[in-house]
């Protein structure tokens, strides 16, 4: 064990909008004078930030009510000691497989977030979400040949969810896989071919090249100096992205994912967002501001990673639709090609529109065959590019959990990706 660390935060944020213009002031000093000092603060910081265009937010409904995340076996009453050897006893079966591993890391957090939001228009929201999430890092060496992964594992909700996620045999069957690829895998075929790409590949395609060029702060301009800018101009709704078969969805509302909200931290209801829908941009991610902006409503996107910073736009779990596919189904369907099941690396301008994903496992098809494994697979492409490839969407719906950074100072926030298994038609790899 390197590391033990439990810990306790609290404090209250007050963001006030005068003169249109925005101030935010946070305390963990939890005293009237304490906070009457943090408001006047905010309203200061507000009346010395006049703009040529005044802020104003989109017209939400009040709210009053309480939520929570069920536990069926609360974290707090979980020792510490049985926290520990949950990774202890994976780390050790990990280890007794043989495999000559240079670097391992297993990290095993849990956190349970309190809030209490209210606003000058009435809305008075209690909330409760316990979160659990998993991450492990490994190197295996086989001669000079190197082979990594990184799996990250999320739940919202109580001890309960380790058992869901069956992380021992998880982690065999990676430990396994990189194996097979140092001792069996061949070059990756280079040219253009079929790819089947994998839920995990789905997720990371799903949150890159849709999710942070539909969030409207970015699409407005407004984080172009911290986190990029969006290939999507701001009349962009209903532009054409990909083929027909994608939907690409937002859902803040997916039972136990770990980004799990019923509101978001401007008091607005969360809701589904299809984002791609049929191939084409159907709504971007909203806070009030950008939606006043815009000329729309909110949809629940504005998030915050604690209580001292402003929330902005955000993602929650982002995914492609599932359809009726199965992998079967479309392997059998490639003459020739690469089944990428899972990616290693990733990289995407920022603009997010050209775009690379590197392979970690992935097979050789032919004939509709699953082969040798191929090593160092890559496809990069535009975002158009890569969904107006997609032929076949499955129905194998997965999710991994994500930290999603963005901001100044930065904000890494809890969320999750996903999707099936789908099928893109003539692409180029390499």
């Amino acid at each position: 064990l390197d590391a033990l660390y439990v810990g306790h935060d609290q404090g209250i944020g007050v963001r006030v909008l005068a003169n249109g213009a925005l101030g935010f002031a946070a305390t963990n000093t939890l005293t009237k004078s304490a906070v009457r000092g943090i408001v006047d603060d905010a309203v200061k910081i507000a009346k010395a930030s006049r703009r040529k265009t005044k802020i104003t937010f989109a017209q939400e409904d009040s709210i009053a009510m309480n939520w929570s995340v069920p536990e069926s076996k609360k974290l707090a009453d979980v020792p510490v000691e049985e926290k520990i050897a949950e990774i202890r006893d994976v780390d050790k079966e990990v280890t007794g497989l043989g495999f000559k591993l240079a670097a391992r890391f297993f990290n095993l957090s849990d956190n349970r977030i309190r809030k209490y939001f209210a606003n000058s228009e009435g809305s008075h929201i209690e909330s409760y979400s316990p979160r659990l999430r998993v991450f492990y890092f490994l190197t295996m060496l086989e001669g000079a040949a190197v082979e990594q992964t990184a799996r990250n594992y999320g739940w919202s909700g109580g001890w309960e969810g380790v058992s869901t996620w069956g992380l021992s045999d998880r982690v065999i069957a990676e430990a396994r896989s990189m194996h097979k690829s140092l001792t069996e895998g061949k070059k990756s075929p280079e040219g253009k071919m079929d790819l089947v790409a994998g839920p995990q590949v789905a997720g990371i395609a799903s949150h890159e090249s849709c999710g942070h060029p539909t969030e409207a702060d970015r699409v407005l301009g407004r984080e172009a100096a911290q986190a990029g800018k969006s290939f999507i101009p701001p009349e962009g709704i209903g532009m054409k992205v990909g083929s027909e078969l994608v939907n690409v969805v937002d859902d803040p509302t997916v039972e136990h994912a770990i980004a799990y909200y019923q509101t978001d931290d401007e008091g607005v209801k969360a809701r589904r967002r299809y984002l791609y829908k049929e191939g084409r941009v159907r709504e971007f991610l909203q806070n009030r501001e950008t939606a006043a902006a815009l000329h729309t409503r909110s949809n629940g996107a504005a998030r915050a990673v604690n209580y001292n910073v402003e929330a902005i736009v955000r993602m929650a779990n982002t995914f492609v639709e599932p359809k009726d596919h199965t992998v079967e189904e479309m392997l059998e369907d490639v003459k020739f090609g690469v089944y990428m099941k899972t990616f290693m690396e990733w990289n995407i301008d920022d603009k997010r529109y050209n775009a690379k994903y590197a392979g970690r496992e992935a097979y050789l098809v032919e004939n509709g065959e699953v082969k040798h494994p191929v090593r160092n697979t890559i496809i990069e492409l535009t975002t158009p590019a890569f969904w107006s490839a997609v032929d076949a969407v499955g129905k194998d719906l997965y999710f991994e959990a994500g930290f999603c950074g963005k901001s100044d100072p930065g904000q890494a926030l809890d969320a999750s990706m996903g999707g099936p298994t789908i099928r893109l038609r003539n692409v180029y790899l390499r």
